[in-house]
């Protein structure tokens, strides 16, 4: 079928269809026609051998010694026994006692053959002297101390003759019966990929502004089913795509035209003011500072569109996250210092317990927990943070970031995690960024399979719990 390329798959499985039918037919057809001729074939030698156990009672010598058939024996001419049979009668020496006029004196084999007869009923094929095939058994018999040799054989022309209709009516049934069978297949393709068209023709509908759309599964179970589902995750992963497209977008414009907006403003108040250099410096170093808070959002930004782009099963690592989490501390060793924050580790993991992720983002996450931690913890006040070993389904580590700080609100243990949300409270009000960093946090948590929330128990400061799968070896 490779001879095809441009056909339709109805057509190609049709054709495969009926080439294999035919294959099938053909070797029917063989094995039917060699195993009839075999029977038939064992069914004359049975005639056969049943006619020459007939013809031994019916054998006599007349009075001047020679060989005759008793014809006499039968009501009626046609029942003759040999009417339609050969036979001819030999004694040891070869020499010919009666021939059947069936043979029209034609000799039915040669000499006597050496054991022939002797045992049982020998079977054999011979061809005449006129060109016909006749099937012949011998088979010696004793008679008034006498020691003959019985000769008897059916033509098989008659056989082989029906055998060749037979032959010839299969090879007229079977292109008939393949005719019907390619309408069939041509019929039964096209209702088996009936579904197939329909699921094209709803895949054509699918654009960029409607990738909510999905296809019908009509059975979950064969395997145009599982060709839905398959595109359906698919299309679940492209609709993913497009929406974290269009939020990074969306978030990037907000949070960009604020401080685009305020670059703007001070270089235009700078320049209606005149050139007095004081006012000069003062707006550049207004512009610095705008500067920095834009690409501290812009990195905010990046961060979390490759948060985004993190799938679960992506390469990871494994390690353990204590030596993280003490690196992260390094990192911000000196505003730790300069708040004289105390940072107290209880309850240090072991180290069988390692987790499996991308180590650089989980290190971003945790910058950003123990980030706000410290700028919202008092000066001189303690961080402690605690590691504990969970009794869930899966072993998980527990790791606690417990500040000293104002606290969260009530009502806002959920939304802080929001992007770009600012709490309303006016002690932490001062202290808020961009609103971004606990975003990202949540968001490389979940990829790696854990959990991150704050505890609304606690009644003095905040404490983050930050829940990740132990990776067992």
């Amino acid at each position: 079928m490779t001879g095809l390329p441009h056909t339709n798959l109805r057509t190609r499985l049709t054709l495969w269809y009926v080439c294999m039918l035919a294959v099938l037919l053909l070797l029917y057809a063989a094995l039917v026609f060699a195993f009839q001729y075999v029977v038939l074939t064992r069914q004359i030698f049975h005639d056969e051998v049943q006619d020459v156990e007939t013809v031994e009672g019916l054998l006599f010598f007349d009075v001047h010694g020679a060989l005759q058939l008793r014809q006499d024996y039968y009501s009626r001419p046609q029942s003759h026994l040999l009417i339609d049979r050969m036979m001819e009668v030999l004694d040891s020496s070869g020499t010919v006692l009666y021939r059947s006029p069936t043979l029209n004196g034609m000799p039915l084999s040669g000499p006597p053959r050496p054991g022939e007869g002797d045992s049982s009923f020998d079977e054999h094929l011979v061809r005449l002297r006129d060109g016909s095939h006749v099937f012949l058994i011998s088979h010696i018999h004793d008679m008034q101390g006498r020691r003959l040799l019985i000769r008897l054989g059916y033509d098989l022309g008659p056989l082989r003759s029906r055998m060749y209709q037979f032959f010839v009516l299969l090879l007229v049934a079977i292109p008939i019966a393949l005719g019907l069978a390619a309408l069939a297949g041509q019929a039964i393709a096209k209702r088996a990929l009936r579904p197939l068209n329909r699921m094209a023709q709803d895949t054509e509908q699918i654009t960029a502004s409607n990738l909510h759309h999905r296809l019908e599964v009509l059975n979950p179970n064969d395997e145009l089913g599982h060709i839905a589902q398959v595109f359906n995750h698919l299309l679940n992963r492209l609709e993913q795509a497009f929406i974290q497209l269009q939020r990074f977008t969306a978030d990037a414009a907000h949070e960009l035209r604020t401080p685009i907006a305020a670059l703007r403003t001070v270089g235009e108040v700078a320049l209606e003011r005149g050139q007095d250099s004081e006012v000069y410096r003062e707006a550049i170093g207004s512009i610095l500072e705008e500067t920095a808070r834009l690409n501290e959002t812009i990195d905010s930004l990046l961060l979390l569109a490759r948060a985004e782009a993190t799938q679960p099963g992506n390469p990871q690592t494994v390690f353990a996250v204590q030596p993280l989490v003490d690196e992260v501390l390094d990192l911000l060793q000196v505003v730790i210092d300069e708040r004289r924050i105390s940072v107290i580790e209880e309850g240090s993991p072991t180290e069988a317990l390692n987790v499996r992720a991308d180590k650089p983002l989980l290190r971003i996450a945790i910058l950003n927990v123990l980030h706000n931690a410290v700028k919202f913890s008092p000066t001189g006040s303690t961080l402690r943070i605690s590691y504990n070993q969970l009794d869930k389904l899966s072993p998980t580590l527990c790791i606690g970031f417990h500040d000293q700080g104002p606290g969260i609100a009530t009502g806002e243990h959920e939304r802080v995690f929001d992007r770009f949300f600012t709490s309303s409270s006016l002690a932490t009000a001062p202290m808020s960024g961009a609103g971004l960093g606990l975003s990202v946090a949540k968001l490389v948590i979940q990829r790696i399979g854990g959990e991150i929330r704050f505890d609304q128990d606690v009644r003095s400061g905040a404490r983050c719990l930050i829940e990740l799968p132990v990776f067992e070896r």
